[in-house]
């Protein structure tokens, strides 16, 4: 089984353990900068929505008697909606992304899943993550593979970069180790240089190597780590952000796209989904949240020449059960929803909704495979989605 990914936080301890496996990674070609200016060069922003967002209550079936009937404490009036047809309205916290739907620049693709869905967190996610039914075992996560077949050879460090605690498993890579963090601030070198100082115990024969990989490793982290924060302290722009950790974060990933580091994918993690109980208020925030920062997101990219190049997935790893619990809230489901959102993007409605009488063990059933999702945005960045995913999956055409 492969081992968890090791993102590239530049720590001392980080670079003692790990810092010979990055060289090859940190050292730039030359002509990387002029290259990184390339407009042309697509981005891609995955922003999870880790606890199993429910579907029903963001995209919802209000003209479906069968949501009526399963919802009570959670059900959503429909005159509160952004309807988008008889039968479906987003939610109504999604005041920004009802917009974007309305302009075609956002796709909202129902009924997504995989084969055999597992109502865990953790294997749900390493089969989203790995873009395999057997998840970790399969190898590298799909953005690591991604990132091998799209720029196997002199790409820069921060080429894959999450923004918060824990790197999400879709970007280990043995070849392209992410770099994460959760504030630009905090991503620095923090060693001295004496732990690379061998004194007088250097050896006479051999060390010598060694010990200049090391140093070219610290020289390029540190120049790295320049990078990020000259960036971040460096952007400017007129749409305000939310004072939230996800504004602040989509913030910073405006802020890398912009600065034209050779970022190229930007994963978020948005958390708090797992509404068991009491969800809806819970969820009407969550939707808040996602509704800010993401809104922000896109009227920042509008303005910008990146925004005709940049794509942004919205994911989670399984939706809800379609009848609420005792508790006021959902339970882990299987079939969920899919945001794909950007000025590249072909919006509308993909998919057909789920039944909500025809269930699979009183859960949706899928219909979408959720490779089909990152077939359309392999393909849009330029790679074989086959040689990435491993078999053929017919692109869902939203973009």
């Amino acid at each position: 089984m492969p081992t968890t990914p090791r993102p590239l936080r530049l720590d001392r301890r980080a670079f003692l353990a790990g810092g010979l496996g990055f060289t090859a990674g940190l050292c730039l070609a030359p002509g990387a900068l002029a290259a990184r200016r390339d407009e042309s060069q697509r981005h891609l922003v995955l922003v999870q929505l880790s606890g199993g967002n429910d579907g029903l209550s963001t995209l919802v079936p209000y003209g479906d008697d069968a949501y009526h009937a399963a919802r009570d404490a959670t059900r959503i009036a429909a005159e509160s909606l952004h309807r988008l047809d008889e039968y479906r309205g987003l939610h109504p916290a999604l005041t920004r992304l009802a917009a974007r739907y309305d302009a075609g620049e956002l796709a909202l693709v129902q009924g997504v899943g995989y084969p055999g869905p597992n109502r865990s967190h953790f294997k749900s996610l390493e089969v989203w993550h790995a873009a395999h039914p057997d998840g970790r075992v399969a190898g590298d996560g799909w953005i690591g593979k991604l990132c091998d077949a799209r720029w196997p050879q002199d790409a820069p460090p921060e080429l894959v970069v999450h923004l918060g605690k824990d790197v999400p498993y879709a970007l280990h890579s043995a070849h392209h180790p992410p770099v994460a963090f959760e504030v630009p601030e905090t991503y620095q070198w923090l060693g001295d240089g004496q732990e690379l100082d061998p004194g007088a115990d250097e050896p006479a024969r051999g060390g010598g190597s060694v010990l200049e990989r090391l140093r070219r490793v610290q020289r390029d982290a540190q120049a790295s780590s320049r990078r990020i924060r000259h960036a971040a302290a460096g952007y400017r722009t007129d749409v305000e952000y939310p004072a939230t950790r996800e504004g602040r974060a989509l913030r910073t990933a405006a802020a890398l796209l912009d600065a034209g580091l050779g970022t190229r994918v930007v994963s978020v993690d948005f958390g708090g989904f797992d509404t068991h109980s009491s969800q809806r208020g819970r969820h009407d925030e969550l939707m808040r949240t996602l509704d800010g920062a993401l809104g922000a997101f896109l009227a920042d990219l509008r303005g910008r020449s990146i925004g005709a190049h940049t794509l942004v997935l919205v994911f989670s790893e399984f939706g809800r059960r379609v009848r609420e619990n005792g508790s006021g809230g959902t339970d882990h489901g299987k079939a969920g929803l899919v945001l794909a959102a950007g000025a590249p993007v072909q919006g509308g409605l993909y998919g057909a909704y789920p039944s909500l009488t025809d269930l699979d063990g009183g859960d949706l059933r899928y219909a979408v495979d959720f490779r089909r999702c990152y077939a359309a945005a392999l393909r849009w960045l330029g790679a074989d989605p086959t040689a990435v995913l491993g078999e053929p999956f017919e692109p869902v055409p939203f973009v």
